[in-house]
């Protein structure tokens, strides 16, 4: 599949990496930068979303999306990403995530406005099973650009990632994406919350993001889910 994520807002904060550890599926293994593990909280908007061969369709390529995320590698030493949720406001898209990538979609109500200067305000409420009551929101926009961050550091390591993992009823599974690196900017964030984790299933820690930080977009290529060995 093809599309593009635009305007990623990137919130991160320091978790225990013991806690991580024992909501990961067999054959996955937090991953942590400086002995540190990190939950990652990403408002962004998805667009021009559509399979290989056929163009996007109105009404069902662009839409708002939001996911918990942490990173892990599996046995080999493949790091990649693992998602806690994945909040979408297009309900056809949650079914097909969940249907052929064992994503785990969650249906939301989702709006946003942006100003002419380009700030974005931002609101998610997830409806359905594993919902709560709680409104997300955030209220970002791009600052200064920053350089393109090397492989060892800290950005590197929480936004520059190729795999994503989910498991499904015959096993766990492994996908490959393949995107330009991010072109990132400090963000100026005048509304952010941590109510995405306990909708998870995570304490709030009560204190604001370790790492923000943005990216006004990159276009994506999709590819097939493989088996991963787990021993």
């Amino acid at each position: 599949m093809y599309q593009r994520w635009s305007d990623l807002l990137f919130l991160h904060w320091e978790y225990s990496a013991a806690t991580i550890q024992a909501t990961l599926p067999e054959g996955l293994f937090v991953d942590t930068f400086g002995g540190k593990a990190y939950l990652g909280a990403v408002p962004f908007f998805m667009r021009h979303i559509r399979p290989r061969f056929l163009p996007a369709v109105p009404g069902i390529s662009n839409f708002m999306e939001m996911n918990l995320r942490t990173y892990v590698h599996d046995c080999a030493g493949v790091p990649g990403v693992w998602f806690y949720s994945l909040d979408a406001n297009q309900w056809l898209a949650v079914k097909i995530a969940r249907r052929f990538f064992h994503l785990p979609y969650e249906h939301a109500e989702m709006k946003s406005s942006r100003t002419a200067e380009g700030r974005i305000h931002y609101e998610s409420l997830r409806t359905g099973g594993r919902a709560n009551g709680t409104n997300c929101v955030f209220d970002y926009a791009p600052g200064a650009e920053v350089q393109q961050p090397a492989p060892s550091s800290l950005e590197f390591f929480l936004i520059e990632r190729y795999r994503l993992y989910s498991s499904s009823p015959n096993g766990l599974l492994r996908g490959a994406v393949f995107h330009e690196p991010y072109q990132l900017s400090r963000a100026d964030v005048t509304a952010w919350d941590e109510n995405l984790l306990p909708l998870d299933g995570f304490s709030p820690t009560g204190r604001p993001p370790d790492h923000v930080i943005m990216s006004r977009g990159v276009d994506v290529t999709i590819y097939p889910l493989e088996r991963v060995g787990t021993a």
